[in-house]
């Protein structure tokens, strides 16, 4: 049940807030990545939502599938070192553009 509530909470961020507009648009140092920053940056947000205390926790979920009613089917998503490498050469101004974004939308909102 608790489920469906947080799959419900992750389809209505998607919708409302495009979320994944915004992550799609981030950028790294990487060359030739396997995964778009868009996808690495979704387990991680995620796991935040979920309150996931460690990337081992993090990376058994994906593992086990646990993401595969949140992501588009044949999604694959990254695994924990794929996901350190990224966050370690993350444009972190864009990011921060995102997330100042969607506050101001929050409070237009309220």
């Amino acid at each position: 049940m608790r489920q469906n509530y947080f799959v419900k909470l992750v389809k209505y961020k998607k919708n409302v807030y495009h979320l994944d507009r915004g992550l799609n648009k981030l950028s790294d140092g990487r060359v030739n990545p396997t995964y778009s920053t868009g996808q690495v940056i979704l387990p991680v947000f995620l796991g935040f939502l979920l309150r996931i205390k460690s990337f081992n926790e993090l990376n058994l979920m994906i593992k086990n599938n646990e993401f595969s009613k949140l992501v588009p089917r044949g999604t694959k998503l990254p695994e924990v070192d794929a996901i350190r490498d990224t966050l370690k050469v993350i444009d972190l101004d864009g990011l921060k553009q995102i997330f100042l974004s969607r506050i101001r939308q929050m409070r237009r909102e309220i």
